[in-house]
């Protein structure tokens, strides 16, 4: 590391990672000292750590929190199957609020899942079980002003369109009650928060959730034919989506070539949208 710049905790753990792979680091070998680690990157301490802690909450170390140094992990404990949204994404929500510094990345119809979702690791804050220092929260929606593939009406559009209203309607209020019970964090626990909206220009046909750069979690939206009361009381026969009952899918840095490939090219896909493509959005 001699005259080069200082590496970040992520690129830390993606040095140790790759080592772990490649056999170099086997499985119950202990890792250099933090003293060794630091003196090897050229960093301070607390970056070490914070990078065993990400390897840490990949499952891929073991005895992290110890005196002595930690070890790779025997085996790598085999993920759960695919579960319904709204049963899978609360505990990895929670997995994910455990580090130090969180960040959430969705691309999604609404903020439903992720509403009720995020409720979980919110609450472990408020007992005081999770400490985490910052939260960075980024979700794409579909602009207001497209032409929906779905919800429709199975009947065809018109201009007075009640299916893209109650859409319209669903997607502000759940991203503003989101965005309220992240952000009361930071009067109740002094977290540094930050939660922002940008506009999709197409609907998305999957549901996709970033996990601190380190897991990707996806879901294929199921459309499916129902009625529904609309507030003026008709009803709405439809072609809509069976979003919180969609299977998830998790992929993990760590849990193989295909897993972190696809990890790492979600998160560059959904960065690309954010930084290009994508607008400003108002919840109003």
């Amino acid at each position: 590391m001699n005259g080069s710049r200082r590496r970040s905790p992520q690129e830390i753990a993606d040095v140790l990672r790759d080592r772990i792979r490649a056999g170099e680091l086997q499985p119950g070998d202990r890792l250099p000292t933090q003293a060794e680690l630091t003196e090897e990157f050229g960093v301070e301490r607390g970056a070490v750590r914070e990078a065993l802690r990400v390897l840490h909450s990949e499952r891929l170390l073991t005895n992290v929190s110890k005196g002595s140094p930690p070890r790779v992990a025997e085996v790598t404990p085999p993920r759960e199957g695919p579960q319904p949204t709204m049963v899978g994404l609360a505990p990895r929500l929670t997995e994910a609020f455990a580090a130090p510094h969180v960040r959430i990345d969705a691309a999604c119809l609404t903020a439903e899942t992720l509403m009720l979702a995020v409720g979980e690791p919110v609450r472990l804050i408020h007992e005081g079980r999770i400490h985490p220092v910052s939260v960075d929260v980024r979700i794409l929606l579909p602009s207001r002003d497209i032409t929906l593939a779905f919800p429709v009406p199975v009947e065809g559009r018109s201009d007075d369109d009640p299916v893209h209203q109650r859409w319209l309607s669903q997607r502000n209020a759940q991203g503003h009650v989101l965005r309220h019970n992240l952000l009361a964090l930071r009067s109740s626990h002094g977290i540094d928060v930050r939660v922002t909206f940008r506009a999709l220009p197409f609907t998305p046909p999957v549901k996709l959730y970033l996990l601190n750069e380190t897991e990707a979690l996806i879901a294929y939206y199921m459309i499916t034919r129902r009625e529904e009361q609309g507030e003026s009381g008709t009803m709405l026969d439809m072609y809509d989506t069976l979003g919180t009952e969609s299977l998830l899918f998790s992929f993990a840095k760590g849990a193989g070539e295909r897993d972190t490939a696809f990890v790492e090219q979600s998160q560059k896909w959904f960065d690309a949208l954010w930084e290009t493509i994508t607008t400003d959005l108002t919840l109003s």
